[in-house]
């Protein structure tokens, strides 16, 4: 296993240049979530960097949303190793242009970078590596989505996942790494909502009493919201969009709010959708009408003993190359991780690329960590026999 892995990392050594090259390929092509035809693209270009390894690659068309690849590379007649990542951005066309790829005092820029173009990079070359290096213990299988940062609203890419995944002894996320060495080993799960107030439109001066203001009305209901916030369970609940009216001198006729809740446990879920659903029965202001629908969400990464067992794996594999010892945590964002653990697979997150500032003009990665992580990534799929 000492052979293999010091030929896998010699891969990764002579081949920075291509990685690097790869990363500013992929981050060339604008794939924002709701750009289909740039996520497609992505997915066409991971094809064909894992049909020269001679794997088994398969793109699950969606037709509201961006594709996914699914591939199978290695013979081994055993349960596979995941590895995730998703090919979507947040980010709008034209980006690009005004933040092309950049390589400056040790630090990447460019719209996905971060999140997650490198961890794209460091999944393929960590299957390349181990190709070098002659590993045959187990099939690896990689997982893209293409639309993780639209939380899937548009595909049943999640149900996807959850298929695929069964079986796996292991997984493996390239999502954002961290700075200070985090692992995630469970997220919070997400559940986005919008209310509606409909209330009775009136002229502010010469009918005010003739009004029903749908605004005041969610006004109550934003202090409801923010008010079943349960700190010790670990539930949030964010009112983090309004809007409402149309002009100043109007009694508004609508208003609505686009709220957003955290929490730990899969069950949680249900009570969160009743406290939502008595807020919005309850009227303040007579004669309006609350409507309430979700409309997103990621179910929670739930921790468990198996993937903290597979942490250990992890954290003797930083020993081993001299690295300092990664950390377990805790994150409130959501990840396809979530569906991984469902399927009964232990699952690591955030084995991507390091930075900060993803989902911001400030996103960078931190260049040298690309070679680290695909190490890492290469040295923990052999250590985990």
């Amino acid at each position: 296993m000492e052979t293999m892995k010091k030929t896998a990392w010699q891969f990764i050594d002579t081949h920075q240049e291509e990685m690097l090259a790869l990363w500013r390929e992929l981050v060339q092509i604008e794939s924002g979530s709701q750009h289909k035809a740039g996520v497609d693209a992505v997915a066409q270009n991971v094809k064909s960097q894992l049909d020269c390894l001679g794997a088994k690659t398969r793109i699950i068309e969606m037709p509201h949303a961006g594709n996914m690849v699914v591939s199978s590379w290695g013979k081994a007649d055993r349960a596979p190793i995941l590895l995730l990542g998703h090919m979507d951005t947040v980010f709008p066309n034209g980006t690009i242009r005004e933040r092309p790829f950049t390589i400056q005092n040790g630090k990447t820029y460019g719209p996905g970078v971060l999140d997650m173009k490198g961890g794209l990079v460091i999944a393929l070359y960590a299957v390349k590596a181990l190709q070098a290096a002659g590993y045959q213990t187990r099939p690896i299988r990689l997982i893209f989505a293409g639309d993780e940062e639209a939380a899937h609203q548009q595909s049943n890419a999640a149900v996807c996942i959850q298929k695929e995944a069964k079986g796996a002894v292991a997984a493996f996320n390239c999502e954002t790494g961290f700075l200070d060495n985090g692992l995630v080993v469970q997220r919070k799960g997400s559940a986005v909502y919008t209310m509606s107030v409909q209330g009775v439109g009136a002229h502010a001066g010469n009918n005010p009493k003739g009004g029903r203001s749908a605004v005041l009305e969610i006004a109550h209901k934003v202090i409801d919201i923010q008010n079943a916030t349960d700190w010790e369970q670990g539930t949030t609940f964010n009112v983090g969009l309004i809007q409402g009216g149309t002009v100043v001198n109007a009694v508004p006729d609508t208003a609505s709010i686009q709220i957003d809740v955290r929490y730990l446990q899969p069950e949680y879920i249900e009570d969160i959708q009743q406290t939502l659903q008595q807020i919005a029965a309850k009227q303040y202001v007579p004669d309006t009408k609350t409507t309430l629908q979700k409309v997103a969400g990621f179910a929670p990464m739930k921790r468990t003993e198996a993937t903290e067992m597979l942490f250990e794996t992890v954290k003797e594999t930083y020993e081993e190359m001299g690295l300092p010892k990664p950390h377990a945590m805790m994150v409130g964002g959501g990840s396809d991780s979530a569906y991984t653990v469902l399927a009964g697979v232990p699952t690591i997150c955030a084995m991507g690329v390091k930075g900060e500032h993803n989902h911001t003009p400030r996103e960078y990665a931190d260049t040298a960590s690309l070679f680290e992580r695909a190490k890492i990534l290469a040295a923990c799929i052999i250590n985990r026999q």
